[in-house]
């Protein structure tokens, strides 16, 4: 896509700011240790919506002074979803968001206490 116009370079830059923004830190918060040795890192969501549009008028004064109208809008929301919870090892998700409504959102809620079912198992495993 070739952006070497007014309007090119508006979304450019707005591109580059959204890109500032969404960093892995937004979506992966510092970890925080509590006096006791839990360490909780704040899990997050994020949401990005895009769109930009212009358009380049006649004029009499040439190419190179063609007026131009344009514009562009992002939207970002971050949501908080929950806490990995790391205690001796052992890591649980505590989700602060409600409930999954569906299916597929149901099974990956459900991914970290598989992960650790099967490591006991395997550890289980591996003492006989």
């Amino acid at each position: 896509m070739e952006m070497n116009n007014p309007i090119g370079e508006l979304m450019r830059s707005t591109m580059e700011n959204v890109k500032n923004i969404l960093k892995v830190d937004t979506v992966v918060g510092d970890p925080i240790v509590t006096p006791d040795g839990i360490t909780l890192v704040p899990i997050s969501k994020i949401s990005v919506g895009f769109g930009g549009g212009g358009v380049e008028f006649n004029s009499k004064k040439g190419a190179e002074q063609r007026p131009y109208g344009g514009g562009n809008a992002t939207g970002v929301k971050i949501e908080p979803i929950g806490f990995l919870v790391i205690k001796e090892g052992v890591v649980r998700m505590i989700n602060v968001t409600p409930p999954a409504s569906n299916t597929v959102d149901r099974i990956i809620d459900m991914v970290p206490q598989v992960m650790d079912r099967v490591d006991a198992f395997i550890a289980k495993q591996q003492d006989k």
